[in-house]
């Protein structure tokens, strides 16, 4: 395991009391809280720049649908799911008329 860092930041009043009240509701160290929330922010930020970049690496690569493809492709499904529940409607139907 590495040696921890450390980091010097300047927060706002408002901001260390929120620091404070969650570090003391949770048992914890302004510094335990502290490097866990930077590690947080920072995972989650990776991750969006990680995604993002599988996007522009898909478009570079022509794997992406244009906007009248991806409204084709919306309206063939709203179709079949139409199609699917009349089918059901009708089947339903039939049964009733069975039991009638």
């Amino acid at each position: 395991m590495s040696k921890s860092q450390i980091i010097t930041a300047r927060i706002d009043p408002e901001v260390m009391e929120l620091v404070d009240r969650v570090a003391k509701a949770q048992g914890r160290s302004r510094s335990w809280l502290a490097a866990r929330a930077i590690e947080k922010m920072l995972r989650a930020e990776v991750a969006m720049m990680d995604f993002i970049q599988e996007g522009e690496d898909d478009i570079a690569a022509g794997r992406f649908l244009t906007q009248e493809q991806m409204e084709e492709w919306v309206a063939n499904l709203r179709s079949k799911a139409k199609a699917k529940i009349a089918e059901q409607d009708a089947k339903a139907q039939q049964e009733q008329d069975k039991a009638a």
